[in-house]
């Protein structure tokens, strides 16, 4: 049976939601939705009402898409003020038998259940090897026999009152939170692979107004920052030299300029009112000049912190958000950092864009927690699908859930 998971990203302009199915250890997106969001900033809530309002519209617009209501997600949360320790469990193995997915979780409890939570709330518990017995370095230990179970694992915290204020939005929205994890966390296991698993790097995400810094040792994150500069400051610095509204900044970053201004056409024309008689021309070399200037320095910015966060070799760089998929990006990138840097590629069909990279992400990290656990988890039951069907006949090949009905009765 397959398992369906959602993953929502708050944002400061816009809410993220992917919905996607595992079958046969496959991700397959059903529905990607970016919705324009009001009261949130940097992942936080700061005006509860018109946050709802928007994570509604948002969730509409997948229930338009699917033909099914969401109730259930994992959300995304910002990393601002996190702390991430090392810390350690062990456990007797029950009856002297083959580990199982129970035996892994009682080690984990027994690790964390050690720690102060009283002014922070634990987000994500990341093993970093298990031990059966003399035997070290296991990184899943479940089917081996032995009579304990040791287990070395990082885990990260936040500050209580802005995560309760994001889960009590999401509540008063609607939906349920049966887990949460970092956007960054997110955004590694969108581009997880066996490589990575075994290096040090670094995952470079610009945002609306910061951009965040994250280090992973073997796929575990030990290391994060956020910088106080994103794609809005590119906007603005559009606004300051042209004159133009900030709404129209944007459609002419996002439409229109290419972030190496070498790649640029002094002849390509964009027109724009700046009042309701003043017409305004720029050209495209002279607006990506400006564009160029700052996402340079947020790339050197972003170079900078990962030095400063940790002396390790750093092997390889991801670099996502909205703003990595202008026209000239991966060139910038390359200028900046070299080979060891990359622009983030979503090969997933149905999310193609960067900016999904944090929620399309925290779906398989979801997913590779419970497998670890031994165990499985739906957030669309088989009962909504029932309703759903016998409710509406009128289904369509438009319709992505219709082409994957056949995988809620295989079992």
């Amino acid at each position: 049976m397959s398992e369906i998971y959602t993953g929502i990203d708050l944002g400061t302009n816009h809410i993220k939601i992917v919905v996607s199915e595992k079958v046969n250890d496959k991700f397959c997106v059903l529905a990607s939705v970016s919705s324009p969001s009001n009261g949130i900033r940097n992942g936080f809530v700061v005006d509860t009402k018109a946050a709802v309002q928007s994570i509604k519209k948002a969730l509409k617009k997948v229930h338009d898409s699917l033909g099914i209501k969401i109730t259930k997600v994992v959300a995304c949360i910002p990393p601002a003020n996190c702390r991430m320790d090392i810390i350690q469990g062990t456990t007797n193995i029950i009856d002297y038998n083959e580990i199982t997915g129970l035996d892994v979780s009682n080690v984990l409890l027994d690790a964390i259940k050690s720690q102060d939570f009283s002014t922070d709330e634990l987000v994500t518990a990341m093993p970093i090897s298990f031990t059966v017995d003399d035997t070290p370095n296991i990184r899943d230990p479940k089917g081996m026999k032995g009579s304990t179970l040791e287990v070395r694992l990082v885990v990260s915290t936040v500050p209580k009152e802005p995560l309760y204020r994001i889960l009590e939005t999401l509540k008063l929205s609607g939906v349920e939170t049966v887990d949460i994890s970092f956007t960054s966390v997110g955004d590694y296991y969108t581009i997880k692979n066996r490589k990575y698993d075994d290096l040090v790097g670094a995952i470079i995400n610009i945002g609306e107004e910061t951009t965040n810094v994250a280090v992973f040792n073997k796929g575990i994150q030990i290391k994060n920052s956020l910088l106080p500069v994103g794609s809005n400051n590119v906007d603005k610095d559009i606004t300051y030299v042209f004159k133009s509204k900030l709404s129209e900044s944007r459609k002419i970053k996002e439409n229109f300029a290419v972030a190496l201004s070498s790649g640029a056409d002094s002849d390509e024309i964009w027109s724009f009112m700046i009042d309701k008689e003043q017409k305004k021309e720029i050209n495209q070399m002279s607006v990506s000049k400006v564009v160029e200037a700052r996402i340079r320095e947020i790339l050197k910015l972003a170079k900078n912190e990962i030095k400063n966060l940790t002396n390790r070799e750093i092997r390889y760089i991801i670099i996502t958000g909205g703003l990595s998929e202008m026209a000239g990006f991966s060139d910038l990138v390359e200028q900046e950092f070299g080979f060891i840097a990359k622009v983030c590629n979503i090969s997933a069909m149905g999310v193609r864009h960067n900016e999904f990279s944090s929620c399309y992400g925290i779906t398989k990290y979801f997913d590779d927690k419970l497998s670890l656990r031994g165990k499985h988890y739906n957030m669309i039951s088989k009962e909504e699908v029932d309703t759903m069907l016998s409710i509406d006949s009128n289904l369509t090949n438009e319709n992505m859930l219709s082409k994957v009905f056949g995988h809620f009765f295989d079992n």
